[in-house]
C-alpha cells in the first residue's frame, strides 16, 4: 500500500469511529415513543337552533354560486371614478343602447367589410368539424 492509501484508510476509519462515541452533539433530549398520553376526543356541540332546509326552497346564503365567484374575482360593482365619467359623457355613453350585443348580428347593423375570409367564416355552418374541407385559390 502506498502512503495516500493508507492516510485515507486511517481517515475513514477515524471517521466512522467516531460515529460510536457519544457526545454532546449526538446525545441530544428527544421524545420518549413509550411515553403516549391520551386526549379527548374532539366532540361537536349539538346545536338546537339549525333546522334542516325544507325541499325546493333557496339556499341561506343568498347568492348563487357564479354570484360568488364573480364577486371574488372582479370585486362586486364598484363606482366609477371621475376621470371615466368623463369619458364616457364625453363619448355619449348615455346614448348609447344597452341591448346593442344582442343586435350586432340584424340585417339593420352596418359593417365594415373584412374580407371574404371573415364572411366565409362568419357563414360556415354549424357543427363539430367533421365534415369541414379546406380549399386553397389558385391551387
Amino acid at each position: 500500500m502506498n502512503r495516500t492509501t493508507a492516510i485515507l484508510a486511517a481517515a475513514l476509519a477515524a471517521s466512522t469511529l467516531s460515529a460510536c462515541g457519544s457526545n454532546s452533539l449526538f446525545s441530544r433530549d428527544r421524545p420518549d415513543e413509550m411515553m403516549v398520553s391520551r386526549q379527548a376526543p374532539l366532540v361537536v356541540p349539538p346545536d338546537y337552533a339549525l333546522v334542516p332546509p325544507a325541499p325546493g326552497t333557496a339556499r341561506p346564503g343568498g347568492d348563487t354560486t357564479a354570484e360568488q365567484t364573480l364577486r371574488a374575482l372582479f370585486g362586486g360593482a364598484a363606482p366609477r371614478s371621475a376621470s371615466e365619467a368623463a369619458v364616457i359623457g364625453s363619448a355619449d355613453g348615455a346614448r348609447a343602447d344597452p341591448g346593442i350585443r344582442s343586435q350586432v348580428g340584424s340585417p339593420d347593423t352596418q359593417v365594415v367589410d373584412k374580407g371574404l375570409v371573415t364572411r366565409d367564416i362568419l357563414v360556415a355552418p354549424e357543427g363539430d368539424g367533421r365534415d369541414a374541407q379546406a380549399a386553397i385559390p389558385g391551387a
